[in-house]
């Protein structure tokens, strides 16, 4: 109950956003910064440094700017920022603060310089190289007129001699933090850029690893795996059936030989984007190697599955396609077969790629089935030339 109530206590300041919940912690942590420039005060004014109401004035305005920033946070104003952990507006109050502490002090005004420091030291590791020289000139321009003008209107408590000193420890040391602070923000760009190079690399690797460089298809490599799964699906549930299809560019070698090689890679990119233009979103196409592609088409029968290879036909002669002045006819020839439980993948690719020969063999251009181990062959007729139409026949 205890743990419960804590949790639901730390969800109510902190914010359940993980991101929210460590810039409010951070905000809060620097908080204690205030807390000692309060106490300060109370000291001072104990000792009879400081007006009591200084003190009330001075602690009201930290209160409120502590108030303020937990507010912007809590309730989320600060995401519509550039820097939604807002560490330089939070930094630059916290210096005002500070030196109008070091204003209203008195005789222990010298105590408060090291809280300036602090407050950078708070920010030396989120501060931009820009926002960090931006805290540090903001810092000595503000140290700098608030002594001037003590020296003139409380010479007792801020003696020429003295500040002179301050200001010239100010001047040494904040510039120093706010030059380390630029180089850890270089260091983090650096450190940032190579994470985003490693990404990318990883990524390149993965789609390299899966995906065929040329098409954009799925490797070879790749489609084992998918219909690996396919497999085990349909061992466990029984019910999961799917059909494998070997399709072959037509004539392609000769489309090389006469045109070259870069018109050979525009049929390959031409014919795997048109091909996806009309699958179902469930099947799947590979580059299977050369101008061979294998088909998966998922939760069909062989008889149904030719439907779908029929539409690739059709939308292959329905857009012919254009390389400069040249026009080509692509055509291609299917084997097809289902994947019956009992065999394996090899053996079900072995007879999509027999059934593929045997179109290739009885004039290209059309798709033959393989019903399935045992399965009677008929007669094949395939279509006799690219021109004709594409027929289908039954191993």
């Amino acid at each position: 109950m205890l743990f419960k109530f804590s949790q639901y206590l730390g969800d109510l300041i902190l914010s359940r956003d993980p991101r929210q919940r460590l810039r409010i912690s951070r905000t809060l942590m620097a908080a204690n910064v205030y807390v000692i420039c309060i106490a300060l005060q109370v000291y001072a004014c104990w000792v009879g440094y400081m007006d009591e109401a200084d003190v009330r004035s001075l602690s009201t305005v930290i209160l409120l700017n502590v108030g303020w920033w937990y507010i912007m946070l809590r309730t989320g104003l600060n995401r519509h920022f550039h820097d939604p952990s807002l560490t330089l507006p939070q930094i630059l109050s916290a210096l005002t603060v500070i030196v109008g502490a070091y204003s209203v002090t008195g005789p222990v005004h010298g105590s408060t310089m090291m809280l300036l420091a602090l407050v950078l030291v708070f920010g030396i590791f989120n501060l931009s190289a820009r926002d960090a020289k931006i805290a540090g000139g903001y810092t000595v321009v503000l140290m700098g007129m608030a002594m001037s003008i003590k020296v003139r209107s409380d010479p007792f408590s801020y003696p020429v001699k003295l500040e002179i000193a301050h200001f010239v420890l100010t001047a040494a040391i904040v510039p120093t933090i706010s030059a380390l602070a630029a180089q850890l923000s270089a260091v983090r760009a650096r450190l940032q850029a190579q994470k985003d190079e490693l990404a990318l690399a990883v990524t390149r690797i993965q789609v390299l690893a899966t995906r065929d460089e040329l098409t954009g298809l799925h490797n070879r490599r790749h489609m084992m795996e998918v219909l690996n799964q396919h497999q085990r699906r349909l061992d466990r549930s029984g019910h999961h059936r799917f059909c494998l299809a070997l399709l072959d560019l037509d004539h392609f070698k000769r489309i090389n030989d006469t045109h070259g090689h870069g018109v050979g890679d525009e049929v390959l990119r031409y014919f795997a984007q048109q091909a996806r233009s009309v699958m179902r979103e469930v099947d799947v196409l590979a580059r299977w190697g050369g101008e061979e592609f294998l088909l998966l088409l998922v939760d069909t029968s062989p008889e149904l599955a030719q439907i779908g290879i029929e539409r690739i036909r059709a939308q292959l002669a329905h857009a012919p396609l254009s390389v400069g002045e040249l026009t080509l006819q692509v055509t291609f020839s299917a084997g097809l077969t289902g994947y019956w439980g009992t065999e394996s993948l090899d053996a079900c690719i072995d007879r999509a790629d027999h059934a593929l020969y045997q179109a290739k063999h009885n004039g290209r251009n059309c798709t033959v089935i393989d019903l399935g181990p045992g399965a009677a062959l008929e007669p094949l007729a395939c279509a006799a030339a690219a021109a004709r139409a594409p027929q289908i026949a039954m191993l």
